[in-house]
């Protein structure tokens, strides 16, 4: 029973943190491949063919981007918008800071490095408890 227990931990915390571990690097390539974005105010057009967001861009560029529908429903109603837009691209925007995937990566990078380290102090605990 005492080194069942003791396998358990011990890949539990092998686990733990090395899954943090992949979902940190992840997370970090993740970050340097999305590249820079500038927060900016943006004009909201619900045009007949979809609705545009247009903005200027921080070297007084125009610049506009027709949303998909799941962010025309978040506009919907809306004459202005915060958006987030790429520096140094053309027509790209988004209406969050970070990607999407960025809260799911950091959300499992955590959750195993709680794991491993709940496995980590619970093996500590049963080694001294045993002593």
């Amino acid at each position: 029973m005492n080194t069942t227990l003791d396998a358990v931990l011990e890949i539990l915390s092998w686990a733990g943190f090395g899954g943090a571990a992949v979902f940190a690097v992840a997370l970090l390539v993740l970050w340097a491949a999305d590249g820079t974005w500038l927060p900016v105010d943006a004009l909201v057009d619900h045009e007949p063919d979809g609705t545009w967001v247009r903005w200027f861009d921080d070297e007084g560029e125009a610049n506009s981007a027709r949303v998909d529908e799941h962010t025309a429903t978040l506009l919907a109603g809306r004459d202005r918008a915060d958006i987030w837009y790429r520096h140094g691209w053309r027509g790209r925007m988004r209406l969050t800071r970070r990607p999407p995937a960025h809260h799911l990566l950091v959300s499992l990078s955590s959750g195993f490095l709680a794991v491993g380290v709940v496995a980590l102090v619970a093996s500590w605990i049963v080694l001294f408890a045993r002593g």
